[in-house]
């Protein structure tokens, strides 16, 4: 079936409308809980239950601090539990800036006349693969501004051309895709590429807030946002990643709009997403938004907790829009994956680092400028396992798949020793002597740590095969 994204509605029986506006602030202003309702509530996501709208709203009316701070620890205790101390490493690779639609928060926005326009040629697009690769990445995500240049089949050759990419012991083993809605046809092109989680921001569940910021371009349509991975379940891609710009509407409402899209997934294809992500506004050039919905570093901090405990089977993912602080601070409540090293140009890893940022070349405002490395070291020492596994991915371990190992938290089994041979082969590779001693005395203790559980043996007989000149080992 072939959709016409300018005129779209909901018509497909499996696609119906999940949002609705009245039930979520019935649940928003509902009296305030009482402290053994919130305890249940956050027993009950310790015990690894999925939230309804109910109880996620039970966390967010619950504004007592000694509750907020249960609430915290609840989000931190579940977060060790289900995924360990590891902490996923990726990095965002911008392929073309070209856009039709005229979103007031984005820099990259079409009547933006100062925005330096450019898409990368093949021989541009592999350079800035080797780059990454040199730093000691494997995850990327490919992101695509909204225009006819970057259709299904011009993201698919992107695609292959990144994963072509062969460079000293290095390659690309996983690349998700953040890009502009497609129709079923389309979704399947870019599946048969061999992508990773296809990616799709509503940015607002709130549609009269959506129509605000929206002014024009095909994102002007709701629904088309809203059921675009719909069509990407339907075209056989079963890890998706929804996430809500936060500043733009008010966070309680985000937060359940949130929880209604996994509900919904998991109510029509039995498979939640695989990542949420719940970037806040930054400053970008020409932004032009009300500042009244802005969220404040407490309230997100809290709203990062609330979201862990509503979906404890969920990868959070928390970028480098914040500065390096609120990172490391909201690390423990519920992220399990992070960018290191960003440079959002285009263009930009292959020309190096840049101290000052040039808006005209970027779509936002990042906040944290550390190296991969300098994040390396800095989660090293704060204990956790810097993580480029792929392997649940490549081992088919997927969609409803992947559920079957992450509901009951058996996930863990596989995360943690895998994680510790990517950070071998990049402690062999790329790391500089101090991050490298650190590295292995970490693998050493984690492994130690592992031996009630795993085939610790096992393990470490892959380790030595890592500093032996062996690569791409996982269980």
């Amino acid at each position: 079936m072939i959709y016409h994204p300018e005129t779209y509605r909901i018509k497909d029986k499996r696609m119906q409308p999940f949002i609705d506006p009245d039930e979520i602030w019935d649940y928003i202003n509902q009296k305030k809980p009482d402290k053994q309702k919130v305890r249940d509530v956050i027993q009950a996501s310790l015990n690894k239950k999925r939230l309804s709208l109910e109880e996620t709203a039970v966390l967010i009316n619950a504004d007592d601090p000694d509750l907020i701070e249960e609430i915290k620890e609840g989000a931190r205790s579940l977060k060790e539990n289900v995924y360990g101390e590891r902490i996923v490493l990726f990095a965002p690779l911008y392929v073309g800036d070209l856009c039709t639609n005229n979103c007031q928060y984005c820099g990259f926005r079409s009547t933006n006349k100062d925005v330096k326009r450019i898409t990368l040629t093949s021989d541009e697009l592999v350079n800035e693969t080797r780059a990454l690769i040199d730093q000691g990445h494997k995850r990327l995500i490919l992101v695509y501004g909204e225009h006819p240049k970057y259709s299904a089949e011009f993201i698919a050759e992107t695609v292959r051309i990144v994963y072509g990419v062969k460079y000293s012991n290095g390659e690309i083993r996983r690349l998700n895709i953040n890009a502009a809605p497609f129709d079923i046809p389309g979704f399947r092109t870019i599946k048969d590429a061999g992508i990773g989680t296809f990616q799709i921001f509503q940015e607002t569940y709130h549609e009269p807030t959506y129509a605000k910021v929206h002014l024009g371009g095909v994102k002007r349509n709701y629904e088309w946002r809203l059921t675009a991975l719909d069509r990407a379940q339907e075209a056989g891609i079963d890890d998706v990643g929804i996430g809500a710009l936060f500043g733009l509407y008010d966070w309680r409402f985000e937060v359940l709009g949130l929880v209604r899209h996994v509900n919904h997934f998991e109510a029509v294809y039995n498979v939640g997403p695989h990542t949420i992500s719940f970037p806040r506004i930054q400053n970008a050039l020409s932004l032009n938004i009300s500042k009244e919905n802005l969220v404040k570093d407490d309230e997100f901090v809290r709203l990062v907790s609330i979201l862990r405990l509503a979906v404890p089977y969920t990868g959070m993912i928390l970028t480098a829009r914040e500065p390096a602080e609120i990172r490391d601070q909201i690390l423990r409540f519920g992220v399990s994956q992070i960018d290191g090293g960003t440079n959002l140009e285009l263009g930009g890893y292959s020309k190096g680092k840049n101290e000052v940022q040039d808006l005209s070349m970027e779509q936002f405002q990042i906040n944290d400028n550390r190296s991969l490395n300098e994040i390396m070291d800095e989660l090293i020492k704060s204990g956790y396992i810097p993580s480029f596994c792929t392997a649940c991915y490549r081992l088919g371990r997927t969609g409803e798949h992947f559920m079957e190992f992450s509901v009951p938290g058996f996930i863990k089994r596989f995360c943690s020793p895998n994680a510790l041979l990517t950070l071998a082969e990049y402690l062999e590779d790329y790391a500089p002597a101090e991050t490298k001693a650190a590295g292995y005395k970490l693998i050493e203790e984690k492994t130690h740590a592992l031996k009630n559980t795993q085939n610790v043996d096992a393990l470490k007989e892959k380790i030595q095969l890592v500093k032996d000149g062996k690569r791409d080992l996982y269980f």
